[in-house]
């Protein structure tokens, strides 16, 4: 079933990101993971796809293997970076005949070691060319990405929200958000696009905080406004272990907030592990 489709029948719906690993032992371990991920009874699971297309044929692997163990829906990522019409067009044509047909359409980022976004001669500038691209197929569900602070090449979040209004236009279903930590920075965003006339489903995306490494990455990768109460719990951490004490029940409290919000689902991104997403699930999630 299509998530649309899933939407119009169940709110909240719950999902997770997971990423292709690079070993067969990697690979087993995920599919540990995910076999306690989905006693939660997950709605998708969505499955990333590396830098211009890296890992173009692990991703569908892996959403193959999800589905023939799970029988749960794969949601696919795919960006256009470094691909032209015809290879757009050959690929989205592969991944219809293996029977799915739910799409994360993204731009990308650049390849590691550029930049700046290039297009390829023949391919597409914008994720809103892609969607749009897709949508003429008329195969697939569409989902494309939001920004709650703004995507970072974006001057300022009302320019990011034309151009998701765009990707709406373009003919996407729904969208999934970039990671935040202030629920008042999405509330915002809610309201903006509410105004911008987006009227499809958003799910927030919720990245449990488990180590200081990851909180590193994290801040280096999109800068995301933190709770200035979260800041401080994580500053009188002494412990590895108390950074992730803190950081499930900062989600916790976050992700009930949210539900009392009203949002269509959650998006989770576990970074492949399970154990603090089952950890919070347990306290709040009784979908």
């Amino acid at each position: 079933m299509d998530i649309v489709s899933r939407l119009q029948q169940k709110k909240p719906l719950l999902s997770f990101e997971v990423f292709p690993p690079k070993t067969p032992i990697g690979e087993e371990n995920l599919f540990h993971e995910l076999s306690v991920m989905v006693s939660f009874k997950p709605d998708f699971i969505s499955v990333t796809y590396g830098a211009g297309g890296s890992t173009r044929a692990k991703t569908l692997e892996i959403a193959t293997r999800i589905k023939s163990t799970f029988s749960i829906e794969p949601l696919i990522h795919f960006t256009c970076v470094g691909q032209s019409r015809d290879d757009i067009a050959s690929y989205l044509n592969h991944v219809q005949s293996l029977g799915f047909n739910n799409i994360l359409a993204l731009r990308g980022d650049p390849p590691a070691g550029q930049h700046h976004f290039t297009p390829h001669p023949e391919g597409f500038k914008y994720a809103s060319e892609l969607v749009e691209f897709i949508r003429n197929m008329d195969h697939f569900t569409i989902g494309v990405a939001g920004y709650p602070e703004g995507h970072i090449e974006a001057p300022d979040l009302d320019t990011d929200i034309k151009n998701l209004k765009k990707k709406v236009d373009a003919g996407a279903d729904f969208i999934i958000t970039q990671l935040f930590f202030n629920n008042d920075r999405f509330y915002t965003f809610m309201e903006k696009t509410a105004k911008a006339g987006i009227s499809i489903p958003i799910i927030p995306g919720i990245m449990p905080l488990t180590n200081m490494v990851q909180f590193q990455k994290v801040t280096a990768m999109c800068n995301p406004d933190m709770p200035v109460p979260l800041l401080q719990e994580l500053e009188r951490c002494t412990l590895p272990d108390d950074i992730c004490k803190v950081g499930i029940e900062f989600t916790i409290n976050q992700c009930k907030e949210l539900q009392s919000y009203g949002v269509p689902g959650f998006h989770f991104y576990p970074l492949n592990k399970s154990a603090a997403v089952k950890s919070i699930l347990d306290e709040f999630w009784h979908g």
